[in-house]
């Protein structure tokens, strides 16, 4: 193709284009859209409200209602339980051998005094003393050869007994005024 027919071409274009521009918008300042005339629905009639305002009495009123149906999951397919009997209320005496009483609470020989970001994100590690020696120990690590280092939290540590799987949380203690520098 030659440079003259390239540009007639082009000027072609631009009429046309033009042209569809020009008859699109051609009748857009009368409110009708593409020659479609949509009519409201005639059965529709506005309501009648001279002041709107929020009725405060009426929303005191609901506030007060208390619900007094049946509290059930509504994600359950399952009927509701029946509502508790006089007779199932009173307490049950148990027969047979006591159960053995609960495991103490979980003591951890050290105490926790601070802990440090590493450079890596996310990495904590907390500080720990143990008499006189000082322990470093990172989030996941084991200490004293029977504790884990479960999670470092602004001012506790969570601390896990590897044999038995018991948690414990340990608070930072504040050393005591005279030590501080």
């Amino acid at each position: 193709m030659s440079q003259q027919k390239k540009i007639y071409f082009l000027a072609g274009l631009l009429i046309l284009a033009g042209f569809a521009y020009w008859y699109g918008n051609r009748d857009s300042g009368s409110g009708v859209s593409g020659g479609v005339v949509t009519a409201a629905d005639p059965q529709f009639h506005p309501l009648d409200i001279q002041e709107p305002r929020l009725r405060l009495d009426q929303l005191a009123r609901l506030q007060k209602l208390e619900y007094s149906g049946t509290h059930r999951n509504i994600f359950v397919e399952a009927p509701p339980p029946p509502p508790p009997s006089v007779q199932q209320a009173a307490p049950q005496r148990m027969v047979g051998p006591m159960p053995p009483p609960p495991p103490p609470p979980l003591q951890v020989p050290a105490e926790f005094f601070g802990y440090a970001s590493r450079p890596t994100p996310g990495k904590k590690v907390a500080f720990f003393t143990s008499g006189d020696d000082v322990l470093v120990v990172a989030e996941g690590d084991t200490f004293l050869n029977r504790f884990r280092l479960v999670h470092i939290g602004n001012d506790s540590a969570d601390v896990e007994e590897i044999s038995s799987g018991r948690h414990a949380v340990v608070q930072m203690v504040q050393p005591p005024p005279d030590q501080a520098q």
